[in-house]
């Protein structure tokens, strides 16, 4: 059975990880020995949506079958949903447990688990101060025994170190480049989910993404999931809900920093039709919250931070806040402190200006 020691020496290996990668690829070879499972899939979320990024490991599971997991998740399923885990008090649950053992209950465990032999799926949110930063799924097939309360309670308790590890990935900087990839990407998804044009920036983009479930296009374009599912994201939303739109910020391989977003267009008869996802170069204003995130900055400190961003002086910054100027100097020192910076200048560079490349001499795209 899992043990306190085996949590924490597993907790401290994946926080030896290099890359969120690397770390799902750690705790999938460590985890199996603690609580056992067949098959598995590791995604990171966008801590805002709560929306799958990359990037996603699968175990023992078909690219193809991750694209139709999701699938279920957005359109059809009721029981467990990543989303309404994120809200509930323990962000675990097993199917075999939440349905009193009638799993027959989930439309995804009879159109999709049971006809793959899968007899109890366990999932688990990654949150840490409220945000999710990922999601676990983990399979049992027939003949083994359903997650028990055990177990569900070892990944739960693994939640928020590893969220918090997830979410420190956002300090590393980019790879350093002659250039970066500019321009628009377009990508058209017909009502079906399918590919059906795409334009040359979002060839370039989808060059740059890093590992991970893809979907092969009739176009012969390697979609990855986490584009797919911002896709069917934006449809999922405009059925139900009568928005249109879904967004993730996301890295390439070399760490630079994009955004996805899709919006799900209407016909004449004001039904949802084909769906339009743009991606391109993350602005600094998207990718500044996660930074700050990842540094643990409080919300005050995050307040005094944007105030010496604009320039203002000690006593500005004691005036707009309501603040005294020694109270406003101690979150100054408190927060070079968790930046390892040293002056004004220094922390606006790195909250600002570090995780971002100048576009290509001449080149007539925004600045991210």
């Amino acid at each position: 059975m899992p043990t306190v020691i085996g949590r924490e020496e597993l907790i401290s290996r994946a926080g030896r990880a290099d890359s969120p990668h690397t770390m799902f690829s750690t705790l999938a070879t460590q985890l199996r020995r603690a609580v056992p499972y067949d098959a598995a899939v590791w995604r990171a979320t966008d801590p805002e949506t709560g929306m799958i990024t990359s990037p996603i490991l699968a175990e023992n599971i078909e690219d193809h079958s991750c694209a139709v997991y999701w699938q279920y998740e957005l359109f059809t399923e009721k029981i467990n949903l990543f989303r309404d885990l994120t809200l509930a008090p323990v962000p675990v649950a097993s199917l075999w447990e939440s349905t009193g053992g009638e799993p027959d209950r989930s439309p995804l465990y009879r159109g999709f688990l049971a006809p793959r032999g899968v007899h109890d799926e366990l999932r688990a949110v990654l949150r840490v101060d409220g945000r999710p930063h990922g999601y676990i799924s983990l399979f049992r097939e027939k003949g083994r025994a359903a997650f028990n309360s055990v177990e569900r309670r070892f990944i739960q308790d693994l939640g928020t170190p590893i969220a918090r590890k997830l979410r420190s990935y956002a300090k590393h900087r980019p790879e350093p480049s002659a250039g970066g990839l500019t321009g628009t990407g377009l990508l058209l998804f017909d009502t079906g989910g399918a590919l059906i044009s795409a334009n040359d920036d979002a060839r370039r983009y989808l060059q740059e993404m890093p590992e991970g479930p893809t979907s092969i296009t009739a176009l012969g374009i390697r979609i990855p999931l986490w584009v797919h599912g911002t896709a069917m994201r934006a449809r999922a939303i405009a059925e139900k809900h009568g928005g249109d739109t879904a967004r993730i910020r996301m890295r390439s391989r070399t760490g630079r920093w994009l955004v996805c977003h899709a919006s799900c267009l209407r016909g004449a008869d004001g039904r949802p039709g084909v769906s339009a996802v743009i991606i391109e170069r993350a602005p600094i204003s998207d990718v500044t919250p996660l930074i700050v995130q990842a540094y643990e900055l409080s919300e005050r400190e995050l307040e005094v931070t944007q105030c010496v961003a604009r320039g203002l002086s000690t006593s500005g910054i004691s005036e707009e806040l309501h603040l005294s100027p020694h109270t406003v100097r101690d979150h100054i020192k408190a927060i070079f402190e968790k930046l390892g910076v040293s002056s004004r200048g220094e922390l606006v560079g790195k909250l600002y200006t570090e995780y971002y490349e100048p576009l290509p001499s001449g080149s007539t795209g925004r600045r991210a």
